[in-house]
């Protein structure tokens, strides 16, 4: 037998897995344009005389916020993005823009960059003020990953 090397570093985990286009729903996720997006708009349309029934939908990007939009028939298949949240103990925003963040394990994360619009200014006022704990909850999908909330820690 020869020697045989494997160069990767994958877990070998899909980023996606396929599901039917009618039974995608509206505020589910799906794969538009090779971006993950939630569908915040469904319609279908009626079988033609030889063809299937067609499904139209629109979603917004869950990390740029730009619209998409998709036209497919209901009996194909879509890809559908894994989307984790998690939420994590805000420590610090360095000088650079990256938040310094916690998990429940005490796991650290900083290579997290602060959003550029008002979550990201929320996060920085919070982080100054040093009032309290707060909890910054990540999106993950699709190797991206990104800052979608802020509140207060809950007193225990």
């Amino acid at each position: 037998m020869a020697d045989e090397t494997f160069e990767s570093a994958e877990s070998g985990a899909s980023k996606t897995f396929p599901q039917q286009c009618s039974a995608l729903r509206k505020n589910g996720f799906v794969v538009l344009k090779s971006r993950p997006c939630k569908i915040v708009e469904m319609s279908t349309s009626k079988t033609g005389k030889h063809g299937h029934a067609k499904v139209h939908m629109v979603g917004i990007d869950l990390f740029n916020g730009k619209k998409y939009e998709d036209i497919c028939p209901s009996t194909h298949n879509m890809d559908v993005p894994h989307v984790s949240r998690k939420d994590y103990q805000l420590l610090d925003v360095d000088s650079d823009g990256f938040m310094s963040l916690m998990d429940d394990g005490g796991e650290t994360c900083e290579d997290l960059k602060v959003p550029d619009n008002d979550l990201g200014k929320e996060i920085r006022e919070k982080a100054e003020s040093a009032s309290g704990e707060f909890i910054v909850t990540i999106l993950r999908s699709m190797e991206d990953e990104a800052a979608i909330a802020i509140k207060n820690a809950k007193a225990t």
